[in-house]
Order: structure tokens, then sequence, then C-alpha cells
């Protein structure tokens, strides 16, 4: 006997690598999910230069992208909203805000058809201030009304649903992290014995605390002249960020430590993992950053800011704490070069095991599948559904 599926249409904007991780995110859930009974995901967005690049990366999962047309920032695509009138799912979860996809959302609900949010840390307060300009007239438009007429938001942790409340939103919320696959061989005990890495791996973007890294490292290589230390920064640059990070190197004298590298996907993604000593993320802004994950699950130590609303790094043993000032960015890498090898792959190994039993996306898939149902009413509401 055949099992039905329900359909699930998945929004994010753009539909590739070029969204970071929420792109990552949506990938990894909308597999999962549709390695479950349940639901068949569908996924749709705005197109661009490396979305039939990676479409390789979605397994058995049904994409499809459109034309956009205007600023690719927005993302308005016009046949979308076309495409999931076609499809007309049982259930729509929208990923991201400020862009085209929410109004395709609301429009294709129009207050009868149940849809979730995610809004993957669009909401914290700096993110809310940052080009405020140019939300304030799309969350008057329609983004307001997009969030307060959805059965469910979404929040990766407990620090976003804190901010989506601050927003004034009443809508439940539900609790559930972002996650990452473990690599089948995991980081050992293995260092260069004459360089050591610390890697920073993401979007090239002020929000990111660089420069405030930058200066850091500078303070400090001057107090260790002989450190076998590195630095190494991949990512994409957003907006001439890597201009302004090399420039301030050159400035302090540093640029012979530090190796901008641009961006890793696939495998050499997984090499610059595995060949990293430690992981850095200087952030004043996040949602929950996949990419501290990852570092875990390669039995990197972490060095991360309150920011990150990761506070089982710290709990748990696999990470060094600091805001995101040059002062306590150098405290944190001065503790970080005074740590002996085995203290620091034993940090390491308590992130690989944090996120087996934590963040892994079938315990996630299986998660989300859960406040579906309810939302659906074909289930019970989960413990992690917030009032």
């Amino acid at each position: 006997m055949c099992s039905s599926k329900k359909g699930l249409a998945l929004l994010t904007n753009p539909l590739s690598r070029n969204g970071g991780g929420v792109f990552d995110s949506v990938r990894n859930l909308a597999m999962s999910i549709g390695d479950g009974p349940r639901y068949s995901p569908s996924v749709m967005g705005g197109g661009d230069d490396n979305t039939q690049r990676d479409l390789m990366g979605w397994g058995n999962v049904r994409v499809e992208s459109f034309n956009v047309r205007g600023p690719k920032t927005f993302g308005y695509t016009p046949g979308l909203a076309r495409a999931l009138g076609v499809l007309n799912p049982d259930l729509l979860h929208a990923h991201g805000l400020w862009t085209y996809s929410s109004l395709a959302s609301a429009r294709w609900s129009r207050g009868t058809k149940p849809y979730l949010v995610s809004p993957h840390g669009m909401l914290d307060k700096w993110a809310l201030d940052n080009s405020r300009w140019k939300k304030r007239p799309i969350a008057g438009l329609y983004e307001n009304t997009h969030l307060h007429g959805a059965a469910c938001l979404h929040a990766l942790n407990k620090a976003e649903a804190d901010s989506i409340r601050a927003y004034g939103l009443g809508n439940p919320i539900c609790v559930i992290p972002n996650g990452v696959e473990l690599p089948a061989v995991p980081k050992e005990s293995r260092e260069p014995c004459e360089t050591s890495i610390l890697l920073y791996l993401g979007r090239l973007h002020p929000k990111k605390g660089l420069l405030n890294l930058v200066e850091a490292w500078s303070k400090v290589r001057k107090e260790v002249a002989d450190s076998r230390w590195r630095l190494v920064i991949a990512g994409w640059d957003q907006d001439g960020h890597s201009s302004q990070i090399q420039a301030l190197s050159a400035r302090l004298g540093v640029s012979s430590s530090i190796d901008l590298v641009g961006p890793q996907f696939g495998a050499a993604k997984d090499v610059t993992f595995e060949s990293a000593s430690a992981f850095v993320l200087p952030s004043l802004s996040e949602g929950l950053p996949i990419v501290v994950l990852e570092a875990w699950s390669w039995g990197l130590p972490a060095l991360m800011t309150p920011e990150c609303n990761l506070p089982e790094g710290e709990a748990s043993g696999a990470a060094i704490m600091m805001e995101h000032t040059v002062e306590s960015i150098v405290a944190a890498l001065r503790c970080l070069f005074s740590m002996p090898h085995a203290d620091r792959a034993d940090m390491g190994a308590r992130g690989r095991l944090l996120v087996g039993e934590r963040f892994q996306w079938r315990v996630i898939g299986r998660q989300m599948e859960a406040v579906y149902d309810w939302v659906l009413g074909s289930g019970p509401k989960p413990d992690f559904v917030l009032n």
C-alpha cells in the first residue's frame, strides 16, 4: 500500500550558496524531512549564478528556481507566486525576511492556509538596526502582516525567541536549533608541527567582527614574535569588506600571518576544516551559526561571542567565550595560544560530542515534522513550542 505524503513548500532567497547559513539550513532541513514518511518538500526561491552549480547537493528534494528581476537582495521573482498556486501545498515554510518571498508567502495564504516563518536571526536588534532605512518600509508594506499571520514562528534558540517577542509578535514559537552532519572521520589529535591555523569561515561582513579580530591578532602577535599560529580567513566578500581587512592587516604589519583564501565549498571546505587547529567567530549578531557547529563536528575548539547564541559550548567546555571588543578577543587569543595541545584537543572532542547529541539534522527534522503535524491539526503540540 502506498502512503501519501503531505505537500510542503520551503521558500528561501537566494537559492544557492550565496545565501550562506540560511541556504545550508534550508537544504539540510528539506533533505531530512524528505527522508521521513510524512512530508514531500519542494524548495523554491530566486536563482543566481551559483544555483545550477548547487543543484547536486539537494539529494532527491524537488528544487525550483526563478529568475530574479531588479535588485538581487530583494529577490523579486514573479514566477514564484504562480508556481505556489500550481503546487498548492498543504503547508508553507518561509525562511528569512525582507525579501519578495515573504510577500509571496502571505499572498499564497490569504489568511486561510497555514505557514511557518523562520527569521534566522533577522529580528535580532543588531540585524534590525542594520539597513533600517530599507527594512522599515518593507515591514510596513507586508513583512509585519506576514509575521503576524504565521501559524508558528521558528526560533533557533531561546535568545532568538526573546528577540521575536521583543519585536511585538505573540505567535506560538517553536525553538529548534540548526544542525550539521558529523564528518565520517573526526579530527584527531594531529596538529602541524610547524604551523597551527586559527580559522574563520563565513561572510566577510562588518557584523562578523573581523576588523577587531585583525587588530587583536596584531597585538598578540607582537607579544609572541615567534608564534607558529596563522589566521586563515575564508569566505565570500560582501560590499568590499575584504579590501578593508587587507588594508588593516597591512597597516598593522600582520599581512604575512593572515591568509584570505576566498569562499570554500564542498571538498575544499572539508579540507579547510581538517587543516585547522581552532575556529573563531567574533560576531556582533547571529541567529545560530551553523559554521560553529561544523567546526565542532570536525573536533575544533571554538572562540566565539555570546551573540553566537550557543551557550551549550561554554557549558560543555567546547568554547572560549569572548566579547567582540579588541581587548576581549586579545584575552581569548592569549588563552588559546597558551593552552597545551592536549587541552585544545579535549575541547574540540567535547564540541564534537555536543553536536552528536544535540545538533544532528536527523533529530532536527523529526522535531520540525512534529511542529508541522501540530499546525495541520494532525498531532499534539510539541513541548518545545512556546505560547
